[in-house]
């Protein structure tokens, strides 16, 4: 994807990225180190709080530091610093080289030989390699955006969150409204021993409003959020008319009007139609993070780690129905996991996850890439501070469309009894990533091919190849949105992540369908 016509930060372009990083590197490898990467962040994070149409909260942070990370002896060291001096960056690398021989030093007392001297090829002390990745030398690369939030004054955000609110609170029905805005700019360089530097620039931003409903006569209320998702966009996602908001905050208060006096629904198994707004979540549950290579490895197993879908079942696991090919993707316009280059100089690419049903690829990093048997990773290393190491962490993972498929009114209409849903609310997965449930903003019954009013107290439980076998039928293009969150969690000490799960809308058979309240009581 061609970079889009902006500048990079001033503020950032005046750091001595390039000084610093060679001063890290020299001292690196003076001291034996056999690879080294050096890594500089200024991540902006801003975020706007409004209750009712009044700000509530308002935050703008700055994170600035460096990081040196070193392979010595077949083993990791890492070390990070704010000191923006030659001296304490070559001195944090030292402390990246010292840190390399205690591991080094323990993996031999815990195992009685140096890394890489024997047994299990997954063993976490074995050797550290790294798989190959072509050299990558001063390129720059800025997401795809129009309008920096960041440049637009703060009284115009807040306003126009403000005035959005107020039109909702205007509705007959709606109690209360919450307004909330997040915005993140990441400025990175990077620079490793093999001659790789690239310095990067991302944009991203996140508004969401939920509109509140009480019935005065017994106090029972619901909520709803908009269904907008998250984007690697700027300002001009509010404004432009790249997304309908004017449409989506005058359905809110009838659709909100109509789930408070819904019935709730009568459980058992249900044929779904699931929109984009909530199967993104799926995705990301249930194949995204199975699909992470570490998972599937047993090395992320302490934070909701393992996978099912393990490195003996790649290329014969039958995940999904033959419509289910989903790719990696850390390239796609607007995704919030998009980049140029990994945190490992890896140039951003997309492959497949999921084939015809079969499982296919997984996301790597250079060291798990390595350890399977792969010859290059596909550039899933980030790291979400200039104080953390970098982990293996999620790509854009998405479903495919049917090239020539229906909408998602033609879905429907080929449905004689099932509920369509909208709209991600709470969820909860196993951590082999295989049994699972998911809930909604808002769910419609539908009989003989036509919605017929809203659904209460829906959730949908399965196991995930149960669940993805059922796939019967896919929307085409034209229902594909991508979707996403800010806040995926992973390693310990815990990072955070922003990702995107691009998905057509999708007809499943047979699936089963819970009452939360009835669940709630048992």
């Amino acid at each position: 994807m061609p970079a889009a016509p902006h500048d990079l930060d001033e503020t950032f372009r005046a750091l001595p990225l390039r000084a610093l990083a060679d001063a890290a590197l020299a001292r690196a490898r003076a001291l034996g180190a056999e690879h080294a990467d050096f890594r500089l962040e200024r991540v902006r994070s801003a975020m706007w709080r409004l209750r009712d149409a009044r700000t509530s909260a308002t935050s703008d942070t700055t994170d600035l530091g460096y990081a040196v990370r070193v392979v010595h002896n077949g083993a990791w060291g890492f070390a990070a610093g704010v000191d923006l001096t030659m001296d304490a960056a070559a001195r944090v690398a030292g402390q990246a080289v010292a840190m390399a021989k205690l591991s080094s030093t323990v993996a031999e007392a815990a195992g009685g030989g140096a890394p890489g001297s024997g047994g299990d090829r997954w063993a976490t002390g074995g050797r550290v390699e790294l798989a190959e990745e072509p050299v990558h030398p001063d390129r720059t690369w800025v997401s795809a955006y129009d309008v920096n939030p960041f440049d637009v004054p703060d009284a115009e955000k807040t306003g126009l969150l403000a005035e959005w609110s107020a039109r909702l609170l205007a509705a007959p029905g709606v109690a209360h409204v919450d307004a909330h805005l997040l915005a993140a700019q990441e400025n990175k360089f990077y620079a490793d021993t093999a001659g790789t530097s690239t310095t990067q620039q991302r944009i991203r931003l996140h508004p969401e409003f939920t509109a509140v409903a009480v019935d005065p006569a017994t106090g029972d209320f619901e909520s709803m959020r908009t269904l907008a998702p998250p984007v690697g966009r700027g300002w001009e996602y509010l404004t432009d008319g790249g997304y309908d908001w004017d449409g989506e905050l005058a359905a809110i208060p009838g659709h909100l009007a109509d789930k408070l006096r819904a019935p709730s629904v009568e459980p058992g198994a249900y044929d779904l139609v699931i929109d984009p707004s909530n199967l993104w979540l799926t995705i990301h549950e249930s194949v995204g993070h199975a699909t992470e290579l570490d998972r599937a490895l047993g090395f992320e197993a302490a934070y909701a780690g393992t996978s099912f879908a393990t490195f003996d079942q790649l290329g014969t696991l039958v995940y999904g129905s033959p419509l289910m090919n989903v790719t990696g993707d850390r390239t796609a316009e607007h995704g919030l996991a998009t980049v140029g280059y990994d945190d490992e100089g890896v140039a951003a690419q997309s492959w497949d996850l999921i084939t015809d049903g079969i499982l296919t690829g997984y996301q790597l990093d250079r060291r798990t890439a390595k350890l399977a048997g792969f010859p290059r990773s596909n550039g899933c290393a980030f790291a979400d501070s200039p104080h953390h190491v970098p982990v293996q962490r999620m790509a854009n993972v998405s479903l495919r469309p049917a090239p020539d498929g229906p909408s998602t009114d033609a879905l429907i209409s080929g449905v004689e009894r099932g509920i369509y849903l909208v709209g991600d609310r709470s969820w909860s997965i196993d951590m082999q990533r295989h049994n699972f449930q998911f809930t909604q903003q808002r769910a419609f019954l539908i009989r003989n091919g036509r919605l017929a009013g809203q659904l209460r107290d829906v959730a949908y439980q399965a196991t995930t190849t149960d669940f993805w076998r059922s796939m019967a039928a896919l929307g085409g293009p034209q229902t594909y949105v991508l979707g996403g969150a800010f806040n995926c969690g992973k390693a310990q000490p815990g990072q955070i992540a922003a990702v995107s799960h691009g998905c057509p809308s999708a007809v499943f058979e047979g699936v089963n369908v819970l009452n939360t309240t009835q669940e709630a009581g048992r």
